[in-house]
C-alpha cells in the first residue's frame, strides 16, 4: 500500500471511529437533545456569528431545519440574534454564554460517560491519544484559518 492510500485510509479510519464515539456516549447518555443542536453550538462557538444560511450549511440542515433549531435555541437563551452591519436586513446568530454553558457541559457528560471504558489506557497510550487530538486539532485550526481568509480575499 502506498503512502497516500495509508494516509487516506487512516483518516477513513479516524473519521468513522470519532463518528462511533460520538453516537456510543450520547446514546450513553440520558439526553434527548438533537445532536444537530449541539453541532450548531459548536460551530457558532468556533466561527463565530454567522447568518443563517451559512450556520445551516455549516450544521449541515436545511435552512428550514436551521430556523427551527435557532427559534428553539433563542427560546432557550442559548444564542443571540445579532444585526447584521452589512447588510440591515439580515441578522447574525452568536452563541450567548448560557449556550457556551450548556455546550461545556454536554462535553462534559459525554467525557464522564465514556471515561470509564478507557480508564484502563496506560501512559503511552494517553500520551498517543494526546498527541493525536493535538495533530487533528492543529490540522482543523488551519483549515479553519484557510477558510477565513479565502472569505476576506
Amino acid at each position: 500500500m502506498t503512502a497516500p492510500n495509508q494516509l487516506s485510509d487512516l483518516i477513513g479510519d479516524l473519521i468513522s471511529l470519532s463518528h462511533r464515539l460520538t453516537r456510543l456516549a450520547a446514546t450513553s447518555t440520558d439526553s434527548t437533545e438533537s445532536p444537530a443542536v449541539w453541532r450548531t453550538l459548536s460551530v457558532l462557538r468556533d466561527h463565530g456569528p454567522l447568518r443563517l444560511g451559512e450556520l445551516a450549511r455549516a450544521s449541515r440542515v436545511s435552512q428550514p431545519t436551521m430556523t427551527k433549531l435557532v427559534h428553539s435555541l433563542d427560546e432557550r437563551g442559548w444564542i443571540r440574534r445579532i444585526a447584521d452591519r452589512e447588510d440591515a436586513r439580515a441578522w447574525l446568530i452568536s452563541i450567548d454564554p448560557t449556550g457556551l454553558a450548556a455546550l461545556a457541559a454536554w462535553r462534559t457528560e459525554l467525557a464522564e460517560t465514556l471515561a470509564p471504558r478507557f480508564a484502563d489506557l496506560d501512559g503511552a497510550e494517553l500520551d498517543a491519544l494526546a498527541r493525536a487530538a493535538d495533530v487533528i486539532r492543529e490540522r482543523l485550526e488551519r483549515a479553519d484559518d484557510e477558510a477565513a481568509a479565502g472569505d476576506v480575499a
